[in-house]
């Protein structure tokens, strides 16, 4: 599992100062499983004997920090995962280059496949994604495959009148809205078969001049040319201001929403509370604690708060707690 309980900004709050590049190995249970807590979900049986992972890229002066935290939890919750720290690492011919594309090291993704040589699927996520449900429920998309598949992703946007790459782009993209790569299911050993190097390294040298947010272009493009690749997960799997910001365009009534994605700061800002109370009452939660009555109820509380109410982004307060209701509450 990567946040909600485990939650890597509680530590790294002050990240955007910091460069950090962060997935989450799938090995992990949900953190209800993690927690000790007892899953309401027959499918998580079979994840019971898997090896929980979780791999970080970073770099000095934050491999420490990173390495004495994880430590801390390892001691209260004791055998539920493990965990490993690497490098950034990128072609030497262009390591420069690629390590200040669009933010430092987010481009690292796009190596993952021959980096991670002995890993056959992950899970990769943006260091500003929040889970609002087990990580099991994304996990199954992999499942859902079909042969020729080797990622997934959301949709950058689910409308037309406000998306970004069909009003700006200035290359091509996948589909009619393009997709967004904060959350990426990743299963590397169909991408090494795929050659996935040998595509990204020639789109980056003929449209490197041309791409605004640096490897998600780049990601785009290739499944532009590939999009029988490229299995499209649910706007709720990749929540963000976007989607509630000017109007709702993303339907999450029904199965609330799972991952929360606070892209361009949006857990530090006040421009949509929900966010950023999300945030803080995740990053003041203490791990070990009763879960009902140390977050959901102070998170319940804030979310009625005036100033959530009257914002867009409040009318979905209700769906970004629908999990948590249902698993805490009993």
């Amino acid at each position: 599992m990567c946040n909600w309980k485990i939650n890597f900004q509680i530590y790294v709050y002050k990240m955007r100062h910091l460069h950090m590049c962060f997935l989450c190995m799938t090995a992990l249970l949900t953190l209800f499983y993690i927690f000790n807590e007892r899953p309401r979900w027959d499918y998580l049986e079979p994840l019971k004997q898997t090896n929980k992972m979780f791999i970080i890229f970073t770099e000095d002066p934050l491999t420490d920090t990173l390495k004495e935290k994880l430590s801390d939890w390892s001691e209260i919750v004791p055998q539920t995962f493990d965990f490993q720290l690497l490098p950034l690492k990128f072609p030497n011919q262009s390591e420069s280059e690629w390590k200040t594309l669009f933010k430092p090291c987010a481009a690292q993704r796009l190596f993952l496949p021959l980096l991670l040589t002995e890993v056959d699927s992950l899970l990769y996520v943006d260091t500003d994604i929040l889970f609002l449900s087990p990580v099991t429920d994304i996990w199954k998309f992999f499942g859902r495959f079909n042969e020729s598949q080797i990622a997934a992703l959301a949709p950058e946007h689910e409308n037309e009148n406000i998306g970004w790459y069909n009003r700006f782009a200035r290359h091509p993209f996948y589909g009619r809205l393009g997709v967004n790569s904060g959350v990426m299911l990743m299963n590397l050993t169909r991408m090494r078969n795929f050659n996935w190097e040998q595509h990204v390294l020639p789109i980056y040298k003929e449209y490197k001049l041309r791409i605004t947010w640096g490897d998600q272009d780049i990601i785009n493009i290739l499944f532009y040319y590939h999009p029988d690749k490229l299995h499209i997960m649910p706007c709720e799997y990749n929540y963000r201001p976007d989607h509630c910001m000017y109007m709702s365009i993303c339907n999450t009534s029904h199965s609330g929403i799972k991952l929360l994605h606070g892209n361009r700061g949006y857990f530090h800002l006040n421009k949509q509370p929900l966010f950023k109370i999300i945030y803080s009452a995740i990053e003041s939660y203490q791990l070990g604690t009763n879960v009902y009555t140390n977050f959901l109820m102070p998170l319940r509380a804030s979310l009625s708060a005036q100033a959530v109410n009257e914002s867009t982004c409040g009318k979905i307060a209700r769906d970004s707690l629908l999990v948590a209701n249902f698993i805490f509450e009993n």
